[in-house]
């Protein structure tokens, strides 16, 4: 599926973020952005329904859980908001750095071990316990200018930086 928007310049991409950097530094706090996501409960199976920015989605449980791998598991849904908080950084950087991209696959692999989520085995831990992140570029950038575009990537993307340092997590109930 080919997407009909065309890539920005470097030019174009400096224009559309300079004023929105000068903001920032002139009043720091229109830079706090508040992002959310709900889901709701199914009415059926032991899943939640995702009404996202792409439209409507089911979680369920992973096979290793007893699920049948017809509902994304939640796993995999965080993996692909790390694979594409990377691509669209990537793509960004690649544009600020001139970098001439043809095209590009970011693949997130995770580990997590079903014991641990069944409560089989105490020990275990619940959880991603490992991420990888591969890119797989089709580029005539040279390897510095690659591994330099690779650090940048990882240094501005959200998600790659929240799963470097985890911000604490509150859980409350709200009645309804």
């Amino acid at each position: 599926m080919s997407d009909a928007r065309a890539l920005p310049t470097a030019e174009e991409l400096r224009a559309l973020q300079k004023p929105l950097k000068q903001l920032y530094r002139d009043e720091p706090e229109q830079a706090l952005v508040t992002s959310s996501a709900s889901v709701h409960l199914a009415d059926d199976g032991i899943a939640a329904v995702i009404d996202g920015a792409g439209g409507r989605s089911r979680a369920g449980l992973h096979p290793v859980a007893g699920g049948d791998g017809s509902e994304a598991c939640s796993a995999d849904i965080l993996l692909e908001a790390l694979a594409a908080c990377a691509g669209v950084t990537l793509r960004s950087v690649a544009t600020a750095m001139r970098v001439t991209l043809r095209s590009g696959t970011i693949r997130a692999i995770g580990t997590w071990d079903g014991r641990g989520t069944l409560g089989v085995d105490r020990e275990a831990p619940v959880g991603l316990t490992g991420v990888r992140l591969e890119f797989a570029l089709d580029t005539d950038a040279d390897e510095a200018t690659t591994a330099k575009l690779l650090d940048l990537t990882e240094q501005y993307c959200v998600i790659a930086q929240t799963l470097h340092a985890p911000p604490p997590l509150e859980v409350v109930l709200v009645r309804e």
